[in-house]
């Protein structure tokens, strides 16, 4: 055994010195492994992500992944974070993908690619950009001839990035994964297929493309010309999760190419824990029958601003935090989790493990404060024109032109004598004020669609405050309009007759979630939108 390790050690330091070298390299599928460089290979590869590291800190762990016995970084490309409006690409600062994957190389790590174009993690719309809605009968993740343009344009301007690093081209990216988990989308080997072809297009035939899926689904859309990797996590049977790949192809590498460290939080719920155990003792048996593995999280970090998804069935947005029980936390400290696992990768190396790096900053704590003044957030409703609409229905935020942050609807009432019921669809949480006067609010978590409204004079105002949460990740329902996504009702019985009016002539006044319109929010008066309310109620 020991004699086995030392040469497949000195394989890994010829393929290091390469690497280092930024010498044209290969990566391929050999008998039962892969092969890098001509020699077996066995695949250690942590997952992190980029945009939810801070730039200064992406050396930092990427070294605490090798000081955990990694030799590769398997990361996503989250389009919608790249291409925030269309057209508009932003390779720059955080979203730097290029200068991560030549960080990784300076530090003797490979890369493997997963760029989507969705991704699913846990991410806003699984990483789709919301501006695909805007053409509302668009159908995601299939032939849309719309989307399939789109793809193609991201995947090429990603490529531009990433081509060049490349093992062939003396990089480090040995790897590249086509589409996500479609198994538990649909069956549909043709997209598929043209997803593959398009990476093969901008990378050409000689990078190793692979697509993933999990052990009970992944026959669905098996392309016959890609690796198969299974996708599973702590505590499940090793052997069971590759009889049906073994079968199939028992000349074939396996690899695990997510094994879940831990799970993600959500919104009301306690926070997710695996057994650090279990998690080691899965990759121990993995490493000891030659699996290849990415340990799905790493380190998982943190889903800043309005990048965090939400979960379906139903509706469960994910938490900021993508802490994930990672081995690494949140803040990039190692844990308890990841001294059990960086012991037990010795095991498999004959040579000593690097030292764990230091934090690159201190840890603060912030004093407990008060907050004692504050502003209302109608005072952030822009006054100009383009973001407040007079006439017409109600309109989605993708109508509106409208990415992240909230929308406020605005009509008059007629008189209603009695108490009535308003029914809306809102996605996501609505607040609901008459006058001014908050009366209730709408939440979609809680599958809530009904309000009790108290009696109301003709011309007295109602205002639905919507405010987006993440958007979808995850199933067929990551098509996720936001704001009011149907028409809203009022129904009352006055004198033994019900009567159900709904509301036309609304006024939709955007609310941007940006740095710059909260700044504004101490200039802009929510009275500019009352100066021009012009509204009417027709009795359906």
């Amino acid at each position: 055994m020991k004699k086995i390790l030392s040469i497949l050690t000195l394989f890994a330091l010829i393929s290091a010195t390469v690497m280092a070298d930024n010498k044209p390299g290969t990566f391929t599928i050999g008998d039962k492994t892969f092969l890098l460089n001509g020699q077996p290979f066995v695949v250690k590869a942590a997952e992190v992500h980029y945009p939810r590291i801070p730039r200064p800190y992406w050396e930092h762990r990427i070294q605490m992944c090798k000081a955990l016995g990694m030799n590769a970084v398997c990361i996503y490309i989250f389009w919608n974070i790249h291409e925030q409006q269309e057209g508009q690409f932003n390779f720059t600062d955080n979203n730097d993908v290029a200068e991560f994957c030549r960080i990784a190389q300076k530090n003797g790590m490979y890369v493997i690619v997963r760029p989507g174009p969705y991704v699913c993690a846990e991410w806003e719309m699984g990483g789709l950009p919301w501006w695909l809605l805007k053409k509302k009968d668009i159908k995601l993740r299939e032939r849309d001839p719309y989307f399939m343009e789109r793809v193609k344009i991201f995947e090429e301007k990603v490529g531009e990035q990433l081509k060049p690093l490349t093992i062939q081209n003396g990089g480090p990216i040995i790897m590249m994964q086509v589409e996500n988990e479609y198994g538990s989308y649909g069956e549909d080997k043709p997209y598929v297929s043209e997803i593959r072809d398009c990476l093969r297009s901008i990378y050409g035939k000689e990078l190793e493309l692979f697509q993933c899926d999990w052990s009970s689904n992944f026959e669905k859309n098996g392309l016959d010309d890609l690796t198969w990797t299974m996708n599973f996590g702590t505590g499940a049977n090793i052997d069971n999760q590759f009889r049906r790949l073994g079968e199939l192809r028992p000349d074939a590498p396996k690899m695990c190419s997510e094994f879940w460290s831990g799970w993600f939080d959500k919104w009301g719920a306690r926070h997710e824990t695996r057994p650090a155990k279990d998690m080691v003792d899965g990759m121990d048996e993995m490493l000891s029958k030659g699996i290849s593995f990415s340990l799905y999280m790493t380190h998982g970090g943190t889903s800043f601003g309005h990048w965090a998804g939400a979960n379906s069935p139903g509706f469960a947005p994910d938490v900021t935090s993508y802490d994930y029980d990672a081995p690494i936390n949140e803040w990039g400290l190692a844990t308890p989790k990841f001294w059990e696992l960086r012991t037990m990768m010795q095991k498999y190396s004959d040579k000593k493990l690097p030292n764990v790096p230091k934090a690159p900053m201190p840890i603060i704590t912030v004093p407990k404060f008060e907050l004692t003044e504050f502003s209302s957030i109608f005072n952030g409703f822009d006054g100009m024109k383009p973001s407040i609409q007079k006439e017409g229905g109600l309109k989605t935020f993708e109508e509106m032109d409208l990415g992240w942050g909230a929308m406020c609807y605005f009509t008059t009432m007629p008189n209603i004598s009695e108490p009535s019921i308003l029914t809306a669809d809102c996605h996501d949480f609505a607040q609901i004020f008459i006058n001014g006067k908050y009366i209730g609010k709408i939440d979609r978590v809680k599958n809530e669609k009904t309000l009790k409204l108290p009696p109301v004079k003709k011309g007295d105002e109602l205002e639905i405050l919507v405010e987006a949460m993440g958007r979808i990740n995850f199933g067929r329902a990551i098509k996720d309009f936001k704001g009011i996504v149907s028409d809203v009702t009022i129904t009352a019985t006055i004198d033994h007759i019900e009567t159900t009016w709904k509301p036309q002539g609304w006024v939709k006044v955007a609310l941007p979630d940006s740095y710059e319109k909260a700044a504004d929010a101490f200039i802009h008066n929510f009275y500019v939108a009352n100066q021009i309310i012009g509204c009417h109620f027709n009795i359906v």
